[in-house]
């Protein structure tokens, strides 16, 4: 029998408890606990689910607005846009599993992701992934981006979601740990979002969608783990995914809310049908009793243990209205889904599981997650690096080499063969495919709103200095929804980081969510769910501190939004903000240097809001359509990408003084602005009125890019280096790369 399995301190270390968490879960239950309870309290415990190492300061975000319907603690954030609509929105990490399994850990990261989104009672209408992979010339990194991209196009494309933007970054530090995070936008009516509180006693606790297997058991202790050598091994604690399965799941929610049935619904995600029905239970201060032979499963001699642990996706636990069941019923049929009615609340708070007519675990169901040890981990004060100042650095002998290098690295260089592996138009809403600064999707059946989305992080600069590399994480993703004209509404997080148990580390961990509440209070964009992924590492060796923004933005007009490829032949070209003075810990030092050192640029929130505010009365104004935000690379990666989108040259002049500052410095709170020649003096004399700096560059016109004879290079040319390396990379012809 599976309760007679002997607990010995071997077992329980392997389900990453501590002795002193074992003790405590003892002393909540007053005895040892059954195999299927040990399990239960290592899946509830565990960081992935539990937040026990950074709950103390996730509770210092910003989490409310004016908009802000739903905030952190639900499956997903929830943010009115006006005329009775909402989005509902998510990022989280699949980061184990696809470093183990590339396809399915990545394939059911979207799926987990979207199941969060219309759990709520949304429909999915955008996805995102943020991905980080190591050095080019690694053996295996080739093999995580084919197996990665292949799962999040896999389960993307065949649900019908259009992947609307996203990123891809290599690193050597994510060697042995790469990074998949994906975020998921749903569309639902303000009235008609649905919570996983349990609410009424007595009443049908109801399984909905796929069988139960053995696949993903224990996948939430694995998460929470760092990897060594036996990582291979972990392979069966990754999820199938079935997309298709998931698309009828999809249907038959939805249909299902309509009915009047749900009292309360949570899908089946990390720690599977443990989680989803504590937390059910708890928020609602009612018991649950499962019986597990009520479980559809779809192999045989399954233990509670597997079934309470397994990570089988395509899985909703709902609390259903007993006088709708046929109806409801038969909604599931009609769909070729399960629906099981498998327990029921109770007023006794325990979470009671049956099998064979034994009772297998009884535990105190508000304690599993309010009495989570929650740690308050020593941290130290970042080390920070010096300043360089440019005039330290020698100008490069050939800018256009220089410009053409920078276009064509691994980090800078055009994800085309990524996106158009990703449906980008399925639904008909897209209104900007992936490449520019923000993905932008018209919102279905209302005649002028569009959303747009961003994700966004520099992991170098978090490195260097955690504070600053939050904050500009914070900063370039409400840029970049500025950049087409959106309001920036609110964000999701999605905190990637190493052990939290070395004090080092959390410093990193503190410092940079100070950086991100500091943002995010000032640019009035709170955070309203998220991710907090840790022991990201690899024999001790962590990855690059990567705390990914993903943000919402609204358009209410449509018809005014842009882009950074809408530039027209004798366009005049504004940079709106300073020149280009910094270099520290920028793309140009790394990749034409050679060096990883130095600070981060400063972000000052004042300025950041006064730009953008400035450019988006520009875009909302129709006076410009053309727009990039400058980040990685600065002015000249910025001037180059419009010119490659648009298919136009453009002679510009910079000014006097430090050249690879002027043109690959990453100064913050910098736009490049394209507008008619009528409209040239009118926006020197608005930015004067603002109080905001623009400096006059050039003309959009010809076939090259000219800058102040520093460099003078064909469009074919650019459009060629930014376009080649991917492709070249994939196909096995770069053999070898600078690690980066």
């Amino acid at each position: 029998m599976d309760n007679d399995i002997a607990i010995t301190p071997d077992l329980i270390a392997a389900h990453g408890l501590k002795p002193d968490e074992y003790e405590r879960a003892r002393g909540l239950i007053g005895r040892d606990p059954t195999i299927t309870e040990l399990g239960i309290f290592s899946a509830m415990w565990n960081e992935h689910c539990s937040y026990k190492s950074s709950k103390k300061w996730l509770r210092t975000l910003p989490t409310k607005g004016e908009r802000v319907i739903q905030g952190p603690g639900e499956n997903a954030g929830v943010v009115d846009i006006g005329d009775g609509l909402c989005v509902v929105f998510k990022m989280e990490s699949h980061n184990h599993p696809s470093f183990i399994e590339p396809y399915q850990g990545a394939a059911t990261g979207v799926g987990g992701i979207l199941r969060d989104v219309f759990t709520m009672g949304a429909r999915p209408i955008a996805a995102m992934n943020a991905l980080r992979f190591g050095e080019p010339n690694h053996p295996k990194t080739r093999h995580l981006v084919a197996g990665v991209v292949a799962g999040v196009g896999g389960y993307g494309n065949s649900f019908g979601v259009p992947t609307v933007g996203g990123e891809v970054n290599f690193h050597k530090r994510y060697n042995g740990n790469c990074l998949v995070n994906a975020f998921a936008a749903g569309l639902a009516k303000t009235d008609g979002i649905f919570y996983s509180k349990a609410e009424g006693v007595g009443l049908p606790v109801v399984y909905l969608g796929a069988k139960t297997g053995r696949d993903g058991v224990g996948g939430a202790t694995m998460a929470s783990a760092e990897f060594d050598d036996t990582i291979e091994e972990k392979r069966p604690t990754v999820q199938v995914g079935d997309p298709f399965t998931e698309k009828c799941l999809l249907e038959a929610c939805l249909e299902l809310m309509q009915t009047g049935a749900v009292i309360a619904i949570q899908d089946m995600g990390a720690a599977g049908l443990t989680c989803s029905a504590v937390e059910m239970g708890a928020k609602g201060d009612l018991g649950i009793e499962l019986d597990l032979n009520a479980v559809p499963v779809r192999e045989a001699s399954m233990t509670p243990y597997e079934m309470m642990l397994s990570e089988s996706q395509e899985r909703m636990l709902m609390v259903l209205s007993p006088e709708k069941r046929e109806e409801a019923e038969a909604i599931f049929v009609k769909w070729g889904l399960d629906f099981a009615i498998v327990g029921k609340t109770t007023d006794d708070k325990r979470f009671r599981i049956l099998f064979d007519g034994k009772e297998v675990a009884n535990l105190p169901i508000k304690e599993l997650g309010d009495e989570a040890p929650e740690y308050d981990r020593p941290w130290n004060e970042p080390k920070l690096r010096s300043e360089i100042p440019s005039s330290d650095l020698a100008e490069p002998g050939d800018y256009g080499d220089a410009l053409l290098k920078l276009l064509s690295s691994p980090d800078l260089c055009s994800r085309r063969w990524v996106f158009e592996q990703y449906d980008t138009l399925i639904q008909g809403n897209s209104l900007q495919r992936p490449g520019g600064d923000a993905g932008v999707v018209r919102v279905d059946g209302h005649a002028t709103k569009a959303l747009a989305f961003s994700s966004d992080v520099t992991p170098r600069y978090c490195e260097a200095d955690p504070y600053r590399g939050g904050a500009q994480a914070v900063a370039e993703c409400w840029r970049n929804l500025t950049a087409v004209g959106a309001e920036p509404l609110a964000a999701t997080d999605n905190l990637n980081f190493g052990n939290p148990e070395k004090p080092d580390l959390m410093g990193v961990f503190v410092k940079a969510i100070e950086g991100i509440g500091a943002a995010c209070e000032a640019l009035s964009f709170p955070i309203v769910s998220g991710n907090v992924s840790l022991y990201n590492e690899t024999y001790g060796q962590a990855i690059l501190p990567t705390p990914t923004i993903g943000g919402v933005g609204l358009i209410e007009d449509r018809a005014h939004t842009a882009s950074i490829g809408a530039m027209d032949e004798g366009d005049v070209l504004f940079l709106v903000g300073s020149d280009g003075t910094h270099l520290g810990s920028s793309i140009y030092l790394r990749e034409i240097e050679g060096r990883e050192d130095g600070t981060p640029p400063a972000v000052d929130f004042e300025m950041e809001r006064r730009h953008g505010d400035f450019v988006r009365k520009l875009i909302q104004g129709g006076i410009t359509r053309a727009c990039h935000d400058l980040s990685d690379g600065g002015l000249a990666i910025a001037l180059a990408e419009m010119c490659i989108a648009s298919g136009l040259g453009a002679k510009v002049s910079v000014g006097h003084g430090s050249g690879h500052a002027l043109l690959f410095g990453e100064d913050q709170a910098r736009y490049v602005v394209a507008v008619k020649p009528g409209e040239a003096d009118r926006i020197a004399s608005q930015a004067e009125i603002a109080g905001v700096p623009v400096r006059r560059l050039g003309d959009v016109g010809g076939r090259s890019l000219s800058i102040d004879g520093r460099l003078d290079l064909d469009i074919e040319a650019l459009t060629v280096a930014h376009e080649r390396w991917f492709p070249d990379f994939m196909s096995g012809e770069i053999v070898e790369t600078a690690a980066v």
